[in-house]
Order: C-alpha cells, then structure tokens, then sequence
C-alpha cells in the first residue's frame, strides 16, 4: 500500500518560488510513475508535471521553463522545484502515484487521473500580491 504525504506549499508573491515535496511510503520511487496534479477554486483538476522509472519528465505547457520536477531516491522523494510563480498557479497541488510502473513518457506525454493508484492529501498554493 503505497501512502503519500506532500508539504511545501505556501503564500508567495507573483515571481517568487516554492518547492513541494512529497513522501513516498510503501514502495521505492524510482519504480514508480509519479506526477502532481492541481486545481483551483471552482475549476477541474487539471495535471501539472510527470515523471517515469527512467527519471524522464513532462510538464504542462503553463509550466514549462519555470517548474522543474525529479526523484530525490536517498529520501525517497518526489521533489517540485517551481519559479517566476502567477496567480494562475493557485491552487491545491496533489502529488499521485502509479507503482510499479511501465509508463514510459517518451514524446512529453502527461498521464491523465486514472493512470494513476494513490493520491496525497494535497498542499495549498497561493500566489498572491
């Protein structure tokens, strides 16, 4: 069974940055699919960023050149650095789990809800001047 427990998040000013973090717990992250997903007020959950067994990772067009995404495997870790934050990165940030996984994102490919098996609690980001 595998648990994930996020933390980082936080209130930021437009152009500042935050870094999320989320534990693993029941199984070891470099086999796993892992990503984040968020959603703010009023609006679908929508996914943010992936990352395969092979450290190999995709991000959403919104996100892309700011958020940085990658497996911490000492810490068993799934660590979101994110940068040039905007308002429109408000939200409430999952972190989902898919192990053991052959997803392979070759091709930037980002893996929708249902590929994945376990969900965090989620962790509040709020950008805001």
């Amino acid at each position: 069974h595998v648990r994930l427990m996020e933390s980082g998040g936080g209130s930021v000013q437009p152009g500042g940055s935050l870094r999320l973090s989320c534990e693993v717990n029941g199984y070891v992250i470099s086999s796993c699919l892992m990503g984040w997903f968020r959603q703010a007020p009023g609006k679908e959950r929508e996914k943010v960023t992936a990352i395969d067994k092979y450290r190999r990772a995709s991000y959403t067009y919104s996100v892309k050149g700011r958020f940085t995404l990658s497996k911490d495997v000492a810490t068993n870790t799934l660590v979101l650095q994110m940068k040039l934050l905007k308002p429109d990165d408000t939200g409430m940030y999952y972190c989902a789990a898919d192990c053991p996984s052959t997803a392979d994102l070759y091709g930037d490919y980002l893996p929708g809800d249902f590929e994945y098996t376990s969900w965090g609690q989620g962790t509040q980001v709020t950008v805001s001047s």
